[in-house]
């Protein structure tokens, strides 16, 4: 599943570094701390992944 937005993307490329164990689990905040526990590394890849060309800062809370 592709990110919604630049954030989300983010977000899931800091879940990934540390899902493999090359970020601290302490240094995460937010969305990524969740990214980690509920995704597989995988899902985490695809989601970091994909283009940020034309994708918005922060998806809207309607998708």
């Amino acid at each position: 599943m592709p990110a919604k937005s630049k954030a989300q993307q983010k977000a899931a490329g800091a879940a990934l570094s540390a899902k493999r164990g090359e970020t601290k689990m302490s240094d995460l905040q937010g969305a990524s701390k969740s990214m980690v526990k509920s995704m597989s590394e995988e899902e985490l890849h695809d989601m970091a992944a994909s283009s940020r060309k034309g994708k918005p800062e922060h998806a809207s809370k309607s998708e």
